[in-house]
């Protein structure tokens, strides 16, 4: 990536087609709040499947008229014990239906929502307690043998012990709520058909928590407005529909599970969800159930690609992948050759809404296949600056992104975030990229990854996919550290496929590489540091730039 950074180039013409526009799916005037959008499709077609939860015997299919009752039923309890307009719900549920049943009822009368990964431990627990204050935490009975309750109590400690509403989920039997309770009290939802209260669009809906890369993730929080209008705005870009069948994979904790899911919703498609991502039951899922669309990280659709045995995926015509692994352009070519599945890269984050662009299929391969795209909304406005000058910089010339428009954070719960937006008011997103044109740009990586080789700024996924490419490799991971001089080197990492022993890959890389992009050194390991997240699973640069230091001075 040096190359566009030292020798700008010039915008490509007709090499990408901007989005189309599209309205609500639906006659009439776009839905009101996000209530209203659930309503509506039930309205259409109540005996329509819109959710396939995945019970303890198989798939369980879920009506959109199921789920506006299930809906509308809780939102009339809640309302009687007192839940409403500015007050937060933590939801701490699976990829179950309930998730999604919780986030249109709170909406309704006027809350928000903090979902609550499955997977985070008890100091994310109560971090996100301090800064979100939620009124009452919605919790997950006896799921996969986790001890959530037991992490609930710990967060909670000695401070002010919120009540607790027990979900047993799918298929299951309702659990005896006393046994929950960690000092505010505990029920089981178990509501009456009611109305749902017309909902204040223009107030916080959701909020997600950020990577917390640097420290305790901040908790960024959206409007009802900003979901739906992007949500809309997805479902037509990306071209889903009514007969479609979207994988709901990924946590819908997370912004980039959450806005897959909306997006599905807001084009009347089903969505399938998987609570535990086992990918032996996702393909079968999959097969069977005519999956059609697939967002999701490198790194997950790997674990597909080692467990197919040859299942029926013809049906699968679209993936948005994110690279966390180096191999999301050996996985598109994969799908594509295998089932004519077609990949574009995609982008986003907690503060902008996951899918805030991604490529065109016009947009030819393997540079779709990058991070980066067109914005799915022309209210969405992106230019690229120089970090150092704050100079705004011309297509083709490498700086950071910067957003502003209706799909940026409304405000963060529990905390001021001065920096978060330049004094012109555009959101410092912290990425690395290059404008291509007015609305269409390409994510190299985190500025704070980028690396400084010989006097060009490198963007290391450029060499992690080189080493991928060996035979032997099966992982590749590079950072850069200082070196005596001062000098910063770069060190690669790279975890061997089964029954290999990779040798050679400084001669590899320089084979297909700049000289002066070719690792100083690089090491083989028995397995990566890696951290789950509600968006997927990602390798610790941190915890490599340690072992670097280490290894600097050793022979290669």
């Amino acid at each position: 990536m040096s190359e566009r950074a030292s020798e700008p180039s010039a915008p490509r013409e007709n090499a990408i087609v901007p989005h189309p526009v599209a309205p609500f799916p639906e006659p009439g005037p776009p839905p009101r709040d996000l209530p209203d959008l659930l309503g509506r499709l039930a309205a259409r077609d109540p005996d329509a499947v819109v959710v396939i939860d995945r019970g303890p015997a198989g798939p369980v299919p879920v009506t959109r008229g199921e789920l506006w009752r299930r809906t509308r039923a809780l939102a009339a309890e809640l309302d009687g014990r007192g839940i409403g307009a500015g007050d937060c719900v933590a939801v701490w549920l699976p990829n179950w239906s309930d998730a999604l049943v919780w986030q249109f009822a709170v909406a309704g009368l006027g809350g928000h929502v903090i979902g609550i990964n499955t997977r985070y431990n008890v100091d994310e627990v109560r971090h996100v307690l301090a800064r979100a204050r939620p009124a009452l935490v919605v919790l997950a009975h006896d799921f996969h043998g986790l001890d959530l309750l037991g992490r609930l109590k710990a967060a909670v400690g000695d401070g002010p012990a919120p009540p607790v509403a027990v979900v047993a989920g799918p298929g299951r039997e309702a659990p005896d709520p006393a046994t929950s309770d960690v000092g505010g009290g505990a029920w089981v939802p178990t509501g009456i058909d009611g109305p749902v209260p017309a909902s204040d669009p223009d107030a916080p809906a959701v909020a997600f928590t950020t990577s917390g890369s640097t420290g305790m993730p901040k908790l960024a929080a959206h409007s009802g407005t900003g979901v739906l209008r992007h949500a809309v705005a997805d479902a037509a870009t990306i071209g889903i529909t009514e007969r479609d069948r979207v994988l709901c994979a990924l946590p819908l904790s997370g912004v980039f599970g959450y806005n897959t899911a909306m997006a599905a919703l807001a084009a009347g498609a089903v969505c399938v969800l998987a609570p535990v991502f086992d990918a032996d039951e996702v393909l079968a899922d999959m097969a069977r159930l005519g999956v059609t669309h697939v967002v999701g990280g490198d790194d997950l659709v790997l674990r597909l690609r080692e467990a197919w045995r040859d299942q029926d995926l013809s049906a699968w015509r679209w993936w948005g992948v994110a690279d966390f692994q180096g191999r999301s352009r050996e996985l598109a070519a994969w799908a594509a050759a295998e089932f004519g599945t077609s990949t574009s890269g995609v982008y986003g984050s907690s503060e902008l809404f996951a899918l805030v662009a991604h490529w065109p299929l016009d947009e030819p391969e393997p540079d779709r296949w990058a991070g980066g795209g067109r914005v799915v909304d022309p209210a969405i406005a992106v230019r690229v600056v120089d970090p150092v000058t704050e100079e705004v910089l011309g297509a083709g010339r490498e700086g950071e992104l910067q957003f502003r428009g209706p799909n940026v954070v409304d405000r963060y719960l529990g905390a001021d975030v001065p920096d978060a937006l330049t004094r012109d008011g555009w959101f410092h997103s912290g990425d690395l990229g290059v404008l291509v044109d007015d609305g269409a740009f390409a994510y190299f990586c985190r500025m704070g990854d980028a690396l400084r080789l010989h006097g060009f700024l490198v963007d290391p996924a450029e060499i992690e996919v080189r080493l991928a490419a060996h035979p032997d490799v099966h992982t590749a991971k590079v950072v850069g550290v200082p070196s005596a001089s001062g000098a910063t080197v770069a060190i690669g990492f790279v975890v061997a496929e089964q029954g290999r022993t990779p040798t050679g890959l400084r001669e590899w890389c320089a084979e297909g590489l700049a000289k002066f992009k070719v690792p100083e050194s690089v090491r083989v390991v028995e397995a990566m540091p890696t951290t789950s997240g509600t968006n997927g699973t990602k390798i610790r640069a941190a915890t490599l730039r340690e072992w670097a230091s280490q290894l600097l001075d050793e022979p290669a």
